[in-house]
């Protein structure tokens, strides 16, 4: 069976070469060339690593806001103002990597690690559940004891508890990556997306980050989702973390990835996240690679015009005004209500402790007040888990949210599942301020009338106590 310690002999699909010069040529581009790129984004054509460049070297002011602005527009088209929440589970830190920025490395002999028992997953989605939450997460460090069996056995926990009308309908998967063989079992327990960060593009700087253990193989983990997608898994999510090297070449690397899982398996991923360096226990960020507010909110447009179907994940690392900030931006996603300390949403502890935790999160707000926020801003929050049950997944999924259809999906669905929160969690500010929501909602010109009259009798249905319903 293919190990980590195999050499990968495919050929790295990142160019390294070709994105240093790309970075260097579209410096000061004429105002043609930007016209142009814009009006590919405006199509909803996925950009090329030229176009991107191009967009990622604008310092203009106007052309910036013309870009956010932009980025704005295509989400909206594509997924309404809906915004799609989760919780992350940190199931083990065990870990027998030594990745020189990472709070759970193996030399950090002080960090205290701890793998969770089925009972203990179970105690943490039942403090989930009663939160509201629907779609979890599951992050596994790299260990022995984090093999396909254990995995896949704590998702069918996670998915097995029921409590009133509580329940998690989703289980994403951050892990290290496998084998096409070891990959199956955990898609038989029934995954939504796996999800593997390849921290930095750049092998060089890479190889000197990670100089211990399973992740020093560049090749392995960048073509860990291959495996994954050759393995049947068609949702996968890939991110880089920003701070590692320079932030435009990460950008290229991941459209380099998007253009690579396409060109191969026809389809892109399902989300991307971009999370930035955070303070960890016995870590240092590199000042020549601290990526700022504003560049972040580049990142963030750039990349909506860049794959204008796939989720961006805007994560807990930022604190809330940032977050406030980005959301315009392009962002689909984001977790609210975040623990990330092992039995953190049990014992429910609101201090933070790097000793136990793998960085440092921004935002420790509860679900209830991130999902009042985003109401009173004119956002939908969705649990929705439809499309993944109902095989609207990977390419699938491209059928429908390409020629824009999905909106007719997405909208509905989330003020479906708002509702279950409003009549089964909320608390009476946020229930108040989520029904005026939906009320505006039913009201707005672009929903078909079918929709909306079906909707109404379901909201009712809802009210009567009925769950899980759904288009």
């Amino acid at each position: 069976m293919q190990t980590w310690k195999d050499e990968v002999q495919k050929e790295s699909f990142v160019n390294n070469e070709l994105i240093e010069r790309l970075l260097v040529e579209t410096k000061g581009c004429s105002e043609a060339d930007f016209e142009a790129v814009m009006k590919k984004a405006e199509k909803q054509v996925r950009l090329s690593l030229e176009d991107v460049a191009i967009l990622l070297n604008v310092e203009d002011s106007e052309k910036l806001n013309r870009i956010f602005n932009l980025a704005k527009s295509i989400k909206e088209r594509v997924y309404g103002n809906r915004v799609v929440l989760f919780a992350p589970l940190y199931v083990g830190n065990k870990c027998i990597n030594t990745c020189t920025y990472c709070g759970f490395k193996a030399t950090n002999h002080d960090t205290i690690r701890q793998t969770l028992s089925m009972e203990e997953i179970k105690n943490e989605v039942e403090a989930l559940v009663d939160e509201g939450h629907k779609r979890l997460i599951m992050v596994y460090g790299t260990h022995p004891d984090y093999n396909p069996e254990y995995i896949a056995s704590s998702v069918r926990e996670a998915y097995k508890f029921k409590k009133g009308n509580g329940e998690i309908r989703r289980v994403n998967i951050n892990a290290s990556p496998l084998s096409v063989e070891d990959y199956k079992p955990i898609k038989e327990a029934g995954i939504g997306t796996y999800q593997i960060f390849q921290e930095t593009y750049h092998e060089e700087t890479y190889k000197k980050l990670h100089v211990g253990g399973e992740k020093s193989n560049f090749k392995w983990r960048l073509f860990g989702l291959s495996r994954a997608m050759e393995a049947g898994i068609d949702d996968v999510g890939i991110g880089a973390l920003f701070g590692l090297y320079k932030w435009k070449f990460e950008v290229l690397g991941l459209m380099s990835h998007v253009e690579h899982l396409e060109t191969e398996y026809g389809v892109g991923p399902h989300t991307i996240s971009f999370p930035r360096m955070k303070d960890a226990n016995g870590t240092q960020k590199d000042p020549e690679y601290i990526v700022g507010d504003e560049e972040l909110k580049k990142i963030i447009a750039i990349l909506r015009l860049a794959v204008p179907y796939t989720g961006l994940i805007l994560t807990a690392r930022e604190d809330a005004e940032v977050r406030r900030e980005c959301m315009a931006l392009g962002v689909s996603q984001i977790d609210a209500g975040t623990q990330i300390e092992l039995q953190g949403y049990s014992n429910k502890n609101k201090q933070q402790d790097l000793k136990k935790e793998q960085f440092k999160i921004g935002d420790s707000r509860s679900l209830d007040e991130v999902l009042r926020e985003l109401v009173e801003s004119g956002y939908s929050p969705s649990f929705c888990t439809a499309c993944y049950r109902l095989g609207r997944t990977g390419e699938h999924f491209m059928e429908f949210s390409k020629p824009g259809f999905i909106h007719h999906f997405c909208t509905p669905n989330a003020l479906l599942t708002l509702a279950e929160y409003l009549e089964d969690y909320a608390g009476e500010e946020t229930k108040e301020a989520g029904y005026n929501l939906i009320w505006k909602e039913l009201d707005k010109t672009e929903m078909k009338e079918e929709t909306r009259e079906t909707l109404r009798l379901k909201l009712v249905e809802v009210k009567d106590g009925k769950r899980d319903l759904y288009y």
